[in-house]
């Protein structure tokens, strides 16, 4: 299998915001793949709002079980590889941890949920044995936008949630794509991405050569698409993953997994009060910790 790669850039995450309380997503991660993290406190974290420190007044690790959505795109050259992805999609479910639930949503035009979120392992392989073969073109980002609107339900401040993306990112609507494509907009997408609750990450699935060859996009369609699915894991505070293929689709998934694994939920109350309606910018730090990385949502609009 080739190495699995992963968007190093945008080192950002997750933020929701209440009428007093910020409280946002950390993920941390080695600056050396081989190195296990292991439990970090709350005193290892310092957390600024506009350049100024603020104090931190909620904290839970990274115990915290999930809610995760494994959005599939069964449009392009992934049409004739129905026994991978249902092979692939199973295995995402044997990589969660017994503590998530897991809900699994494929999409063409339009989004078709194969498993609501369950803990229920049992069913869920039940349900992934019946994917079918689609009809239709790529309305990718109204299917993000579906779910991040729809599946994910008020915020259970017991679970956290993340949506898993196995796509190209080549919407029809982008240019010189053919079809009609999505009727949300990537405008739109991207600001449901920046005040949604979940964490949303893609994995790019490199389909460029067989559809640029079937002269239904074109290599400027895949670079659009490709930039498009960084910002989008840069808004969410997450990486960008990266599969050749979808038998490589294993590996990534248990990275996935193992990444989100070490989120941290913190919270605090903001020192200013700002007037609605304005951007607040957020960082997140480790303190005496340089062996490590931490990413969270470079800010929000207060409420």
């Amino acid at each position: 299998m080739p190495p699995i790669a992963r968007q190093k850039e945008n080192e950002v995450e997750t933020i929701r915001v209440d009428t007093k309380l910020v409280d946002l997503n950390v993920s941390v991660f080695s600056r050396d793949p081989q190195h296990l993290i292991g439990e970090l406190q709350q005193k290892d974290f310092a957390v600024f709002e506009d350049g100024v420190p603020e104090e931190i007044s909620f904290f839970a690790s990274a115990a915290t079980p999930f809610d995760l959505v494994l959005l599939i795109d069964l449009s392009g050259s992934t049409v004739d590889k129905l026994g991978l992805i249902r092979k692939s999609a199973t295995r995402f479910a044997e990589a969660a941890r017994p503590i998530d639930r897991v809900s699994i949503i494929t999409f063409t035009d339009l989004p078709f949920v194969v498993s609501p979120l369950t803990a229920d392992r049992k069913q869920l392989m039940e349900r992934i044995k019946k994917i079918e073969k689609p009809n239709g073109g790529t309305n990718f980002w109204d299917s993000l936008a579906y779910v991040l609107k729809n599946i994910f339900g008020a915020k259970d401040p017991s679970r956290r949630q993340a949506v898993i993306v196995m796509s190209d990112g080549v919407d029809n609507a982008l240019p010189y794509v053919m079809g009609s494509g999505s009727e949300t907009s990537y405008e739109q997408l991207l600001e449901i991405v920046k005040t949604s609750d979940a964490i949303v990450i893609p994995i790019y699935l490199d389909t460029e050569r067989e559809v640029v060859k079937r002269k239904l996009a074109t290599e400027d369609s895949y670079t659009l698409a490709r930039q498009q699915l960084t910002e989008l894991a840069g808004e969410s505070g997450s990486l960008l993953y990266r599969a050749r293929k979808v038998e490589d689709l294993k590996g990534v998934y248990e990275q996935v997994v193992r990444d989100l694994g070490t989120i941290y939920s913190i919270g605090y109350q903001p020192k200013s009060k700002p007037h609605a309606g304005s951007w607040r910018s957020v960082s997140v730090r480790l303190i005496n910790r340089p062996d490590l990385s931490a990413r969270s949502k470079r800010g929000y609009y207060t409420r």
